[in-house]
């Protein structure tokens, strides 16, 4: 129960939000953009090759290779399609690893991800960042590649960690 007066009431109001949209539940986008058995031991095979490579039981060279943060996910489907037969050759010196990264928090001017401004242009329709994220990483997934990915923001991993072979955190470990 609101026992404030409304003039303190509005004195507390953060003038900068111009509106409040609740986000998609990660279960909802689960379920809408499922991860089918294939696609999930695709991402366990991922991750099994890249934990052996940083014990040191394989003795490829983990590649992880990408744009620095996804902006067009037709052009990173492109980009996947382009690098699958490039990691197969090479398969026997290197473990290729697609980087998919979406966020941008350090930059402090400007777009700030795919996730956070899908449509680069200041919308912050961030539902439709999770869902066009999301989508992208199983295409890129049912391509064949094991997806790298930097997680920043708190909220985006339980959205996504489910299709993700190795993150950055990972890599400094």
């Amino acid at each position: 129960m609101n026992t404030l007066p409304q003039q303190a009431t509005g004195a507390v109001v953060d003038r900068r939000i111009e509106k409040t949209v609740p986000l998609i539940t990660p279960l909802a986008l689960h379920d809408e953009l499922p991860m089918t058995d294939q696609l999930a031991e695709a991402v366990v095979a991922g991750r099994q090759a890249v934990t052996d490579v940083l014990n040191g039981t394989d003795d490829r060279l983990l590649v992880v290779v990408g744009p620095c943060s996804v902006h067009d996910a037709k052009a990173a489907l492109e980009y996947a399609e382009r690098l699958k037969p490039i990691a197969e050759r090479l398969s026997d010196g290197l473990l290729v690893v697609m980087r998919v990264y979406f966020e941008k928090p350090r930059s402090t001017l400007g777009w700030k991800g795919l996730i956070n401004d899908p449509d680069l242009d200041g919308s912050g329709d961030v539902n439709k960042g999770l869902r066009t994220a999301r989508a992208l990483l199983l295409e890129v997934l049912a391509k064949g590649l094991p997806v790298g990915c930097e997680f920043l923001d708190p909220i985006t991993p339980q959205y996504i960690a489910d299709t993700v072979s190795s993150s950055r955190e990972r890599w400094a470990a």
